[in-house]
């Protein structure tokens, strides 16, 4: 059984990886302030409250950050999509 690694450890190996994630998310959060608008665009994009919402989840302390956001851009289960979307049942 392996013991795991302490913080420094994580650190030590995640983290030139997870600056550059936080650089591209950055960059990317710069494009869509710097975009232009559609005239008379009164609704703001449900997409954008998406990453909103979970670049607030990641400020939260404790575990679950993960679920928390993969949440956040699921939809809920419907037990009939395969139906609603023109799908045929799986063979079984």
């Amino acid at each position: 059984m392996s013991t795991p690694r302490d913080v420094a450890e994580v650190l030590n190996r995640d983290f030139l990886d997870t600056r550059s994630r936080i650089l591209d998310l950055a960059a990317a959060l710069d494009r869509l302030e710097r975009a232009p608008g559609k005239s008379g665009d009164h609704h703001p994009d449900r997409r954008l409250a998406q990453l909103r919402q979970a670049i607030e989840a990641l400020l939260e302390p404790g575990p679950g950050r993960a679920e928390t956001v993969q949440r956040l851009f699921s939809l809920e289960y419907d037990p009939d999509w395969r139906a609603k979307n023109g799908l045929s049942a799986p063979r079984g």
